[in-house]
């Protein structure tokens, strides 16, 4: 079973890396949200060096931004309170910056999951002077993180421009696959895997993230476009109710295992151990029982990405795979 970590600051140190890989990770994620390849270079190499020196021939795998909308970068982080009144527009003047192309399609009481849902708001207004709306959930919000409209579908194209850059030398930075997030459709796959070809890259994985409830829908139709399908269960779990969210991940596994084809688990399976050095019974059994469901990879982002203890999240996230490896053989 494959093992991910995310790159990031908190896993920026080479002889961290080593660990990790000597605990058993076999691969790395790098976002390219806020990034490019020939940015993270030099972060690439020490990753590379690393596994190396571990012994580990590693996949490197990059997070293109795709369909995703994202808050323009305010220069300060906003604290947003229960009850507040907010300004959401393009515009500067805005205290939240929007994607222009969401705005004419938002009405009055769609609800606004900003930063993975953790803040809350209801639009109550629509104008020529922007969006209004009220925090129903409050939090501090710094830029460029996500912000969704749940049940309402704004069209964008599948790639970015920085998408297609960062294809094109893929190869060079020895990245072995492409994660394509909010897959909505087999053309958001035929698209990427077009780009791919286009690059000359052609052996370069295509992981499909399934985080919306397009890509729940049309599963059965993504699968045969996609090397490994992704349970994205960040975002996933804001397209639809949190508490349906188990169901949604087991029929997604199902229809993998029924048509042959590898799914990976990711999100929040060890975020306790970002401040912790101890993660908890709930969190090993999620990743216990996602390698009983059959998962062939599982992943874990802000834990070492940012996380304090980032070494030890790769060991506790091996040994409880390797217990349920163990545990399935008896069964």
């Amino acid at each position: 079973m494959k093992i991910y970590g995310t790159l990031g600051p908190a896993c920026g140190d080479e002889a961290v890396l080593k660990q990790m890989f000597e605990h058993g990770m076999t691969g790395i994620r790098l976002n390219l949200s806020h990034t490019t390849l020939h940015d993270a270079s030099g972060s690439i190499e020490k990753m590379h060096r690393a596994a190396a020196a571990a012994g580990v021939k590693a996949e490197l795998l990059i997070d293109m931004q795709g369909p995703e909308l994202r808050i323009g970068p305010p220069e300060d982080p906003i604290l947003l309170q229960e009850g507040e009144r907010v300004v959401l527009s393009n515009g500067r003047e805005a205290q939240i910056q929007i994607p222009a192309r969401s705005i004419p399609m938002i009405q009055p009481e769609q609800e606004i999951l900003l930063d993975d849902g953790k803040i809350l708001c209801r639009v109550t207004e629509t104008g020529e002077a922007g969006i209004r709306a009220v925090v129903l959930r409050g939090g501090t919000l710094v830029g460029r993180k996500s912000i969704a409209f749940p049940g309402l579908a704004v069209p964008m194209p599948a790639m970015t421009e920085l998408d297609r850059v960062n294809i094109r030398c893929a190869q060079k930075y020895g990245v072995t696959g492409v994660m394509q997030p909010f897959v909505r459709s087999p053309q958001d796959l035929k698209d990427v895997r077009n780009e791919l070809a286009q690059a000359g890259a052609q052996g370069v994985r295509l992981f499909a993230k399934i985080e919306n409830t397009a890509g729940i829908e049309q599963v059965d139709a993504l699968i045969p476009w996609a090397d490994e399908i992704v349970i994205a269960r960040g975002d996933l779990g804001n397209a639809v109710r949190l508490w349906e969210l188990p169901a949604v991940q087991k029929r997604i596994a199902d229809a993998c295992r029924a048509a042959g084809r590898d799914f990976m688990v990711v999100t929040q399976m060890l975020a306790s151990m970002e401040h912790c050095a101890v993660p908890t019974r709930a969190e090993v059994s999620d990743i216990f029982n996602a390698v009983l469901d059959g998962a062939s990879s599982v992943m874990v982002t802000g834990e070492t990405a940012a996380g304090e203890y980032p070494a030890e999240v790769i060991r506790y996230l091996v040994n409880t795979v390797r217990a349920a490896e163990e545990y399935r053989k008896t069964t």
